[in-house]
């Protein structure tokens, strides 16, 4: 395989698969075979290093039915989790639901939801890096307010220690808990419908008695949240929220 051949392993690349252009990601790995997947990044493709970028192409139009059901449902669960502008109509996620900013000027900083709005008072409401800010130190205080609580709540029920908590941004993981004993939880869990970001909560308060995910650990995530496995393959769908 020539130098820049190779040079592009792991870049964004297109195929055109029944007359449209997909988006993938090409990354060589020490495997036999062409492995395909959609999750939260697109459609990846992951070949032997020694299969060329035609033999690639050749499979993918093999699948190209698959993969064009897996895109349409990937660009479905995509949606713009924060606005792309912060005025007043622009959509924002709140608790599962799409509220529409009202910005409005004002002496004091103020935000509240309601049905259908995300109201923002804002003292330099014409600044909208200035509103984003305001918006992004709400949500923060108000995913901290829901997750906290069920962590102490969850906490309880299965161990006698208090863990750490903290809030964390990550673009890959709801959250983590190391041997430690200390939780990490996305801030982003306050997009979710509330009854999702419970189940990550408990998920990672479960790997508090048991670091691994063996059938002792989903047993302790049902003993917890009963009838977790549906709210499990419905978290799938919110996915693209961690790369919004």
């Amino acid at each position: 395989m020539s130098v820049a051949r190779r040079a592009l392993d792991g870049a964004p690349r297109h195929v055109v698969l029944d007359g449209e252009a997909i988006d993938y990601q090409l990354i060589r790995a020490r495997r036999r075979t062409i492995g395909m997947e959609v999750d939260l990044n697109g459609l990846t493709v992951r070949a032997p290093r020694w299969v060329t970028l035609a033999e690639i192409e050749a499979a993918l139009r093999e699948r190209a039915t698959w993969i064009g059901k897996a895109v349409v449902e990937w660009r479905a669960r995509r949606r713009d989790v924060m606005p792309r502008e912060w005025k007043s109509g622009a959509p924002i996620l709140y608790r599962g639901r799409e509220l529409a900013l009202a910005v409005f000027p004002a002496r004091r900083e103020a935000i509240a939801p309601d049905m259908f709005h995300l109201t923002v008072q804002h003292p330099r409401a014409h600044d909208e890096a200035e509103v984003a800010e305001g918006v992004g130190r709400w949500l923060k205080e108000e995913a901290w307010h829901l997750v906290a609580p069920r962590v102490a709540l969850h906490a309880q029920r299965i161990t006698s220690a208090t863990p750490a908590v903290r809030l964390s941004n990550a673009r890959s993981e709801w959250g983590s808990c190391n041997a430690r004993g200390e939780i990490r939880l996305n801030w982003r869990l306050v997009q979710l419908p509330p009854a999702l970001a419970d189940y990550v909560v408990a998920h990672e308060v479960a790997h508090l008695v048991e670091l691994n995910h063996s059938a002792r650990f989903w047993g302790t995530v049902e003993r917890l949240l009963p009838g977790h496995a549906t709210l499990k393959r419905e978290l799938e769908n919110w996915t693209a929220l961690l790369t919004g």
